[in-house]
């Protein structure tokens, strides 16, 4: 599968679950999770949102005519599964009172896959210039 078929294909996914998600998580868990973790969790909606939308932006404007753009899709699917879903295993465990220790480390692994992908996606426009 190309680059291009994969944003556009994990975007619509991505976008698809976080309606889902957020959904579920201000009906369904809305008595189940303290304010705490239900913040939490719709932190992990948004920024699936956010980057489901990025992702698709991408698969339909990046040119792909150069390998860094595949490591920007890459990190950016990738980020926003281990950093999304992994707040989303974490405040359910917790509201069943089990935190599965190995996603603490998880979740910031992610967050680091999306820096990564949002500075790669601002090199990709500046260099040409520097």
């Amino acid at each position: 599968m190309g680059t291009i078929f994969m944003a556009q294909l994990m975007g619509a996914l991505y976008g698809l679950l976080a309606v889902i998600f957020g959904a579920f998580g201000a009906h369904a868990l809305k008595k189940k999770l303290t304010p705490e973790l239900l913040q939490s969790f719709e932190t992990g909606v948004k920024y699936q949102m956010y980057h489901a939308i990025v992702l698709l932006v991408l698969g339909f404007n990046l040119g792909f005519d150069a390998p860094i753009d595949a490591w920007i899709v890459n990190c950016f699917i990738f980020g926003t599964l281990l950093f999304s879903f992994s707040i989303y295993a974490l405040c359910l465990g917790a509201a069943k009172g089990n935190k599965p220790k190995f996603l603490g480390p998880v979740t910031p692994i992610g967050g680091l896959l999306l820096v990564i992908g949002w500075a790669l996606l601002l090199y990709s426009f500046i260099a040409h210039i520097i």
